[in-house]
């Protein structure tokens, strides 16, 4: 799609967010912000770590790490105009969206939308738009 931008970030899953954020220093990343995101269990922590041109969502789940959730929760695709991708995607009958609209976050990592899809296996894929890029 023309409004794809670049791959936004790969989440991962974490029981232990300094550690893994001390790991990935160690591997010459940078921690470059930190948040929170409420969800039904209680409140996500969350750390954006840059390890060279490529982002790395850690993420420690309020309810506690399971296994089974998976290590890796989602990928991200970053796009310019999210509700034109979104319905463009919905148009050609693409990908099996977990809401109706965008989630408006203003707080979180300098304000962004998003919204999340299901692929043809299942997985799951989070469109992104940031607001100050």
């Amino acid at each position: 799609m023309k409004s794809f931008i670049q791959l936004a970030h790969i989440a991962i899953n974490t029981p232990d967010l300094e550690r893994s954020i001390a790991f990935y220093e160690t591997l010459g990343g940078e921690c470059t912000m930190r948040g929170s995101v409420q969800k039904p269990a209680g409140v996500n922590l969350l750390a954006m770590v840059t390890l060279t041109n490529f982002e790395i969502e850690l993420i420690q789940p309020a309810a506690g790490f399971q296994a089974a959730d998976g290590v890796i929760p989602h990928f991200a695709i970053e796009v310019e105009d999210l509700p034109l991708v979104a319905n463009e995607m919905r148009a050609m009958g693409l990908g099996e969206f977990c809401s109706e609209q965008p989630t408006e976050l203003p707080d979180l990592f300098g304000g962004l939308r998003n919204i999340f899809f299901r692929g043809p296996s299942g997985e799951l894929i989070e469109l992104i738009e940031h607001n100050n890029r």
